[in-house]
């Protein structure tokens, strides 16, 4: 079918049918007390208790951002209610692609540990994902001073107090204009669903000129702090900047405006990458392709045959030894720093316009 025929078919309706959620009230302050088991709280139940009728009734009523201001001029609605925290998480992103874009700024490279292992936390020992990461940032500190490196350690996410990502909600397979750039889904006051780490992550990944992913392989799999920031990151990738086109989540409105053409808005585009996968037994080099073929969806770029790795450490040898065998990988280290050279010469020569784009072809379907 194609996208003429697709603006002229009439916007169907959201689909319906699901069993409702809503918890009584009794069930709802059991889960909202639960996390106070400490003794220490023992002498504050009436305080706590008050507090959990305040939050009965934001949820009762679905307060889901109940902080927010008139959009003003520039949005599709200025009149529309925008929740505070949307707008501070825009004004964040907006600075970002400024940096981004400035000429005379540094060359900016991102490098993300995705390992969830820490000594902070249960295991009791670091990742050698952070050891690659630690590596690759020595490199470029030395042959790159003039470029400026930014960590994001999603390993937080087991090991640091109110560090969460929340899950992707999927509104763009509602609709592409229902997924909100950046996200609107968090803060959800209501539900309390809060301490969101992706507005953070959000201007990091904008302001990069490269980024590098370091990671093991979970169960043929990425680890979960690396696939939680990947579906948040599907805003990234035509997601719509004007949560007032669509009245927030009216998904009604929101098929409307896809049905009548959405441009599909990359706001990632350009970037380059690298890739390291590691693993002990299995599913590295299916890990490493799939992290790239997602960055390449985004419309980023490879930023060279050296810069994507899928690595054995320890192939089938103890867990417990895993560190000494990646000691004794001499040659993967190296390896490590060639990806960190190979990026941080690229970010170099697209900043200096010596990058080779190729044509600018027009893209037949953008789904």
């Amino acid at each position: 079918m194609s996208d003429t025929d697709d603006k002229t078919r009439p916007t169907p309706e959201p689909r319906k049918g699901m069993p409702d959620p809503q918890l009584g009230e009794a069930e709802f302050r059991q889960r909202f007390l639960s996390p106070f088991q400490d003794p220490a709280f023992d002498n504050l139940k009436d305080e706590l208790d008050r507090i959990a009728g305040a939050a009965w009734d934001g949820y009762s009523h679905h307060r889901k951002a109940p902080r927010t201001r008139k959009a003003g001029p520039g949005y599709a609605d200025p009149d529309y209610d925008l929740a505070i925290d949307w707008i501070n998480a825009k004004a964040a992103v907006d600075a970002a692609q400024a940096r981004h874009e400035d000429k005379d700024g540094p060359g900016r490279i991102l490098l993300i540990n995705a390992s969830s292992r820490s000594e902070h936390t249960c295991p009791g020992e670091m990742s050698k994902s952070w050891r690659m990461l630690e590596i690759a940032k020595a490199t470029i500190a030395l042959e790159g001073p003039d470029l400026k490196v930014e960590v994001l350690d999603l390993a937080r996410l087991a090991s640091e107090y109110g560090r969460e990502i929340h899950p992707c909600k999927a509104c763009f397979s509602t609709a592409a204009p229902l997924c909100h750039w950046p996200c609107s889904c968090y803060p959800n006051y209501s539900l309390g669903q809060v301490h969101d780490w992706m507005n953070d992550i959000y201007p990091l990944w904008v302001e990069a000129h490269g980024v590098m992913i370091v990671t093991p392989v979970n169960w043929y799999q990425a680890t979960s702090p690396l696939k939680l920031m990947i579906d948040r990151l599907v805003c990234a990738d035509g997601g719509n900047p004007d949560p007032t086109a669509t009245h927030g989540k009216d998904a009604k409105k929101a098929k409307d405006l896809e049905m009548a053409g959405w441009d599909y808005p990359r706001h990632l585009e350009g970037r380059l990458f690298s890739v390291v996968v590691h693993g002990d037994v299995e599913g590295v080099e299916n890990l490493r392709r799939m992290l790239s073929d997602w960055m390449c969806f985004m419309r980023m770029v490879p930023a060279g045959v050296a810069a994507e790795l899928d690595r054995y450490i320890g192939y089938w040898q103890p867990y417990a030894t895993s560190h000494e065998a990646f000691d004794g990988e001499t040659a993967l280290q190296e390896e490590v720093r060639n990806a960190a050279r190979v990026l941080l010469t690229g970010v170099r020569q697209k900043r200096a316009g010596q990058w080779p784009e190729g044509p600018n072809l027009k893209d037949p379907r953008q789904k």
